[in-house]
């Protein structure tokens, strides 16, 4: 099943949402189409024009935002100067109320890959009554034991990569939390050599840890510093915090999703992101469909772009 063809964005804005940032979003595909969020990974990533091809242009109103600090929102964390104070999960639900007012939205279908997953899922968790249906990738619930599980123990299936990543961080903490230590030298050192380097090893080892996977090549993106430094910047505040979700959460809730629809694709592959993830939460989550795609991995493949796009058909007018 091919994607569809590419398309431009028919209108883009900066949005004010308070404390000096200014969050991107863009609209594409019918006007009067299913309205369809699409939420990036990293956190930090920030959207990629491929990512409307996975939605019919004729059936949805595809809106993507740039998340607090990346892609074309303001200020940018590859500054080093540049303070995540205002950047947790909490500012980006209201980042997202806000769009869906200015856009004059009622309800809209969610799509997550990766962290984006965690957003859809505390976002509809959040507000089910805005909510039509959800089509998860690659998922993940961000607890403190999944982030421990993706930057410690995951290093017993690539010990030499994960040796280096140890290594990154000053001696004293090498056995104790990578994360937290990385955090420290990302966001609360003012040297930026240091935060440079620290974010070489750590999207280092974000490549490797998807290495294993059929068809893996290095990330383009992380060879760009700028890149590199948004990235680490944001990602490390964000996880070495749990996602500013209580440890649970997201599986405690889940009974506010009764009604609402769901797609939960993942890679049998997928190393940092075991299975057992979007297994759980298909458990708590009676209306949810989990395709486990045995030949993926976390970067997914063409099985997961046809059921993804397979999902967009079914949701194209989700009440």
């Amino acid at each position: 099943m091919p994607r569809f063809p590419p398309i431009e964005p028919y209108a883009t804005g900066r949005m004010d949402v308070g404390d000096g940032h200014r969050v991107y979003w863009e609209t594409s595909g019918n006007p009067a189409g299913t309205p369809v969020l699409m939420l990036h990974g990293g956190p930090g990533s920030g959207t990629t024009p491929g990512g409307r091809r996975n939605w019919d242009p004729a059936l949805y109103l595809i809106v993507q935002i740039d998340q607090r600090n990346c892609g074309q929102s303001t200020p940018l964390a590859s500054d080093p100067a540049v303070s995540l104070e205002f950047n947790t999960t909490e500012h980006l639900l209201a980042d997202i109320e806000q769009l869906r007012t200015l856009l004059g939205i009622t309800r809209w279908v969610l799509w997550g890959r990766s962290w984006g997953c965690t957003l859809a899922l505390t976002y509809a968790e959040t507000y089910p009554q805005h909510v039509r249906a959800l089509v998860l990738v690659s998922v993940t619930m961000t607890r403190r034991n999944d982030v421990h599980w993706l930057y410690h123990e995951t290093g017993r299936y690539l010990p030499e990569q994960w040796q280096r990543f140890r290594a990154g961080v000053p001696v004293a903490e090498r056995d104790g939390d990578l994360v937290a230590a990385y955090d420290r030298l990302l966001n609360h050192s003012d040297d930026a050599t240091v935060q440079h380097r620290a974010a070489q090893h750590w999207c280092d080892w974000e490549d490797a840890a998807v290495s294993l996977e059929p068809g893996w090549a290095p990330s383009p993106r992380f060879t760009d510093p700028q890149f590199r430094l948004q990235f680490a910047h944001i990602v490390s505040h964000y996880f070495s915090h749990g996602a500013w979700l209580e440890e649970g959460q997201l599986l405690r809730n889940a009974d506010r999703l009764a009604g609402i629809p769901g797609v939960l694709l993942h890679g049998q592959l997928d190393l940092g992101g075991p299975v057992d993830v979007p297994w759980l939460l298909a458990q708590a989550w009676p209306d949810a469909t989990l395709r486990v795609i045995g030949t993926s991995g976390h970067q997914g493949n063409i099985e997961t772009a046809e059921r993804m796009i397979a999902a967009g058909r079914r949701f194209a007018d989700a009440p």
